[in-house]
């Protein structure tokens, strides 16, 4: 499947299927070091900031690993419940605790789930592909059911990366709801914050790299990572004839 041209910007060419021009996520973890400090940023971007309770950092040429939910992924009564709950527990602590239990919210698969219709994942991971090499380096990623996770070095600032992507595919799965009988309800496709963390060094990288590949057959959507239609561990194995990532 792919997008119109028109849907993106004026002359830029038609998103790719996963072809030769995607990367191999085998390339992300043989050349992790390069990738950290490879140049300097051109721009600083907005730095720290803050929409809500999640921390955000936007500078150029920082590797993010980033991850974005439907917004019926998770019911807003569990997520004030355990904001409470968080209240207990020291400040430095709450993060990583908020971060898990989000993660295991997620992987069991509440809301509609949109994102597994084939025809929703396909949007979702040619838009992806899309700016890659313009706006980003796409390293990695994983389209899930009801999340995404990405791991890119943005070219551009990381805001305008994401607004583009879940404005496109919003706007397509809500248009097609009725017809693929998504179930999505109150004309809103994509929860407003996003996960974003920078990778630190080369280990931070590779074990990125790998909970993003693994998340699929973590959460029993399928034996083995390179299974996963929807993920560069897939598309890396298809093409390089073998599991790419590493460890395997």
């Amino acid at each position: 499947m792919r997008l119109e041209p028109a849907a993106w910007e004026r002359g830029a060419p038609a998103p790719h299927d996963g072809g030769a021009g995607a990367p191999r996520s085998q390339d992300v973890s043989d050349n992790a070091d390069g990738l950290i400090n490879a140049g300097a940023p051109q721009s600083k971007g907005k730095g720290w900031y803050s929409r809500g309770y999640l921390p955000h950092c936007d500078e150029i040429g920082l590797i993010q690993s980033l991850t974005f939910r439907l917004a019926d992924s998770l019911p807003q009564s569990l997520l004030r419940q355990f904001e409470e709950e968080l209240r207990a527990i020291p400040t430095g602590e709450r993060d990583v605790q908020r971060r898990t239990k989000i993660e295991q919210w997620l992987d069991a698969g509440m809301g509609c789930c949109a994102l597994r219709h084939p025809a929703v994942a396909a949007v979702m991971q040619n838009a992806l592909f899309h700016a890659d090499g313009r706006r980003y380096r796409l390293l990695a990623w994983c389209v899930m059911p009801n999340h995404v996770h990405v791991l890119i070095k943005p070219l551009v600032a990381l805001p305008l990366i994401v607004r583009t992507w879940k404005s496109y595919t919003g706007h397509w799965a809500l248009a097609h709801n009725e017809e693929l009988g998504l179930g999505v309800a109150g004309g809103v496709f994509w929860m407003s914050d996003v996960w974003d963390r920078f990778m630190r060094d080369e280990k931070h990288l590779r074990t990125t790299l790998v909970y993003i590949h693994e998340n699929p057959a973590k959460a029993r959507l399928c034996k083995r990572p390179e299974d996963w239609r929807w993920s560069s561990a897939y598309v890396g194995a298809v093409r390089g004839g073998s599991p790419a990532f590493p460890g395997r």
